[in-house]
């Protein structure tokens, strides 16, 4: 591709692709580049892996994820590749190529929590706020947000409480709504 600049692979679980993408805005940001190429892939080749997160409870033995919903019992893994090219514009604003807008971007490690896959809603909260803070975007503002959503009745509610204390809790009574993927 004849590609210069900065070049990293990341292998995080569930926030990889993420974290590639935090990785090409700080290369934006640092000047390290004029543009940047972050994709993902999942690839489930072991079927031993699968079986381990299936007896382990980990995945829906509905065999499909219900994220932030009562009937939430697991998640259900698939395979999928994506990329995005983003280059500076719009002051330091990483703008993506089909016209969305990153200004603020936070990476963390959860810390200690209650299991493996349990988040820790305090770090999670510190995160968005950090992601707020940087971008200098004040929450009620925030219209969208990507969250991990891990489709249980363990994560998605420490997880919902975290978005509602660090987004929705300071937009009032008459607050905008907030679409959540």
């Amino acid at each position: 591709l004849g590609l210069h600049g900065p070049c990293a692979a990341y292998d995080t679980a569930c926030s990889a692709s993420l974290v590639a993408h935090h990785g090409s805005v700080r290369g934006l940001q640092r000047v390290e580049c004029a543009s940047g190429l972050s994709a993902g892939v999942n690839m489930i080749l072991e079927p031993s892996a699968m079986r381990g997160n299936a007896l382990a409870g980990f995945t829906s033995v509905r065999g499909r994820s219900h994220t932030f919903d009562a009937r939430a019992d697991g998640y259900a893994r698939g395979e999928a590749i994506g990329a995005l090219a983003c280059r500076l514009g719009m002051g330091d604003a990483a703008v993506p190529s089909r016209g969305a807008r990153t200004v603020g971007s936070a990476v963390r490690q959860d810390g200690r929590s209650a299991s493996l896959t349990a988040p820790n809603g305090t770090a999670q909260r510190a995160l968005l706020h950090a992601a707020l803070a940087e971008a200098g975007v004040a929450a009620s503002l925030v219209a969208r947000l990507e969250a991990h959503g891990t489709g249980t009745a363990l994560g998605d509610p420490i997880e919902a409480g975290s978005v509602h204390a660090a987004l929705l809790q300071a937009r009032g009574e008459a607050r905008a709504p907030l679409a959540l993927g």
